[in-house]
């Protein structure tokens, strides 16, 4: 078996956890490849007791490696996206950090996803992206992502104007800060906190968040993933923000955009103890309450 380490950078609090990583996958036989950059950042920080390969590129990954374990946070996890690609390599997900609703691997939990993995004893949960183009290169080529795109205004306080379609049919002009396009994966995230629904993952959906809308009786909208979404933007400025997932480009104020769902899925991969309804209610304490 081999595997793949992706990371960021982490609190010193978490080394231990990422030593018992590396251990225990040396000692099962399994063969090591880290991201270079990852690599170089743990050489001074854990001990190797065994030589590990490095990769920088999607290429050396497909065909290569059995699973791809992503070691940080939600937004670490979210970097993979552009790793593994079309591939079809599971990503497992393991939580140094807080929330870890994507990433929902505890870093205690670490001995216990090396054994399920290596047993099989696990699910592969499927997650739809979302793809924008334009008539220009965006994100590096890397043009799709597991969580959203947003459109946000830029160099102003005012508002920009959105003036929204759905297969050519004129929706709304939204008069806000901006407009998140969310996958059921991404309603979760940003998009919740501007007040959008929770969408379930399977549900083959997008939802349309307005941030900060002038008239407040433009509420998020939920739509089928399979229309495509087109945006013309004007404001004061001569420039606007468009962010997929972590990602982001200044675009002129003229340039067009086109939102749909990508035509291929990424794979996570659940322990066999977990679901969504019990991340919902664990990781957003979803339905608290300190009364009971």
């Amino acid at each position: 078996m081999k595997i793949a380490i992706y990371g960021r950078k982490f609190n010193d609090s978490a080394i231990p956890y990422v030593q018992q990583l590396i251990d225990l996958l040396n000692k099962e036989q399994v063969e090591v490849v880290i991201y270079e950059a990852f690599q170089v950042y743990l050489q001074a920080r854990i001990r190797f007791d065994k030589p590990v390969g490095a990769f920088t590129r999607h290429e050396e990954l497909v065909g290569q490696v059995d699973y791809l374990l992503s070691v940080g946070g939600d937004g670490t996890l979210l970097d993979t996206v552009a790793l593994v690609r079309d591939s079809g390599i599971p990503v497992v997900g393991i939580n140094l950090g807080r929330l870890g609703f994507l990433a929902s691997i505890a870093k205690e939990e670490v001995a216990t996803a090396v054994e399920s993995l290596l047993k099989g004893h696990y699910t592969l949960d499927r997650r739809s992206l979302i793809r924008v183009e334009s008539d220009h290169e965006l994100f590096g080529g890397v043009n799709y992502g597991l969580n959203e795109i947003t459109i946000h205004k830029k160099d102003t306080s005012s508002m920009i104007i959105i003036h929204t379609y759905l297969n050519g049919e004129f929706l709304n002009s939204y008069w806000a800060d901006g407009l998140i396009v969310a996958t059921p994966t991404g309603s979760t995230g940003y998009s919740l906190s501007c007040g959008g629904p929770i969408i379930f993952p399977s549900s083959e959906n997008f939802v349309i968040t307005p941030i900060s809308p002038h008239n407040l009786n433009v509420r998020p909208i939920i739509i089928s993933d399979n229309q495509v979404i087109t945006f013309e933007v004007e404001g004061r400025s001569s420039f606007f923000l468009a962010t997929l997932d972590s990602r982001t480009e200044t675009l002129e104020s003229s340039t067009q955009l086109a939102v749909r769902k990508e035509n291929f899925q990424i794979n996570l991969i659940r322990l066999s103890n977990e679901n969504y309804l019990t991340t919902l209610r664990n990781k957003l304490m979803w339905g608290l309450d300190t009364r009971n």
